[in-house]
């Protein structure tokens, strides 16, 4: 497969994960200002501004300006719909490794946001995120019913992967110093798609710590960490057409994310809480680290060669031959 092709792929997962994720995050934050009048909404909104990795503007916040900046904005922050129109344009430079059912789920949508916003606007910023929740489920159907289960599709699976332990950390950050029994727990397991099935599992008892180990630890859940974290793994080992090294992981990319995997595996019972915020940023570390060792592994392994002196020797050239 093209260099190319596969970074299209990996990006493609990134993005659509990315607004699908920032989505989530963002309807139950909206929510809850508009239900709750004792929430400030500045600092509320500067809370999930830090945790997404936004700049934080100086004005003061309200939803709509929260909606308009994490939402709506195409001036390049990573807003839900800079991160559609980035996975569309990487979709139509790999219009030859990808289906066309997905091409046109990503075209139909971004065509579809400018209606969206208007609509949004007049009945409420949730028409709009359950627009893209709705829409980047459908794209992750069509690429899994669509795609051959080749070199592609796990490039397209590792980026979603990395993207969304990447978010996972970052929607827990936010709660990293909240009492064990504060009621925002219930907001990460909402903002995951995670609060029914965490009610199946915890038959409804709900605190802290059996909250975290939902969304760390768990092995079946496809939004927790663990699982993310082993799913991208996967996607390496089936990508390495070398798996039999004698001495384990060679590559740079596999180290990091079996090293990450089995330190949440064999973590003491109970002891998640401890130092949850180090563990966490350590884990963000770790997602931008894997980044970059997959970019330099697949997409850039050799550096980009300029010619310093192509005008002198273009001259001497020249000379000779008048000569």
């Amino acid at each position: 497969m093209l260099a190319r092709n596969a970074e299209s792929l990996y990006w493609i997962g990134r993005y659509v994960e990315r607004a699908d994720d920032t989505a989530r995050i963002l309807d139950v934050t909206v929510h809850q200002l508009l239900e709750d009048a004792t929430v400030d909404p500045d600092h509320a909104s500067r809370v999930l501004l830090r945790v997404l990795g936004f700049e934080l503007p100086t004005e003061r916040l309200d939803v709509w300006s929260l909606t308009e900046l994490v939402a709506f904005s195409r001036n390049g922050t990573g807003s839900i719909v800079d991160s559609l129109s980035s996975a569309r344009e990487n979709a139509r430079g790999a219009r030859e490794v990808t289906s066309s059912e997905m091409w046109e789920c990503l075209n139909t949508t971004y065509n579809a946001l400018n209606d969206r916003i208007r609509a949004s606007k007049r009945l409420g910023p949730h028409e709009f995120f359950s627009f893209i929740e709705e829409r980047a489920a459908m794209f992750a159907g069509l690429a899994d019913s669509t795609l051959s289960r080749d070199d592609g599709y796990r490039f397209l699976l590792l980026g979603r992967s990395v993207e969304r332990v990447d978010m996972t950390v970052r929607l827990l950050l936010a709660r990293a110093g909240d009492r064990p029994s504060s009621p925002a727990w219930v907001t990460v397991l909402r903002s995951a798609g995670a609060h029914d099935t965490y009610l199946r599992t915890y038959r409804g008892a709900l605190d802290a710590q059996r909250v975290l180990e939902f969304m760390v630890l768990d092995r079946l859940f496809p939004r927790s960490i663990f699982y993310a974290l082993s799913q991208a793994e996967a996607s390496l080992d089936e990508l390495d057409h070398r798996p039999d090294s004698r001495v384990g992981s060679t590559a740079e990319a596999q180290r990091l994310l079996g090293r990450a995997r089995s330190e949440l595996e064999f973590l003491q019972p109970g002891a998640l809480l401890e130092d949850l915020q180090d563990r966490l940023m350590a884990l963000q570390s770790v997602c931008s680290d894997v980044g970059d060792a997959i970019s330099t592994q697949y997409f850039h392994a050799a550096p980009w060669v300029a010619w310093t002196d192509a005008g002198a020797r273009t001259d001497v050239a020249q000379v000779g031959g008048e000569l």
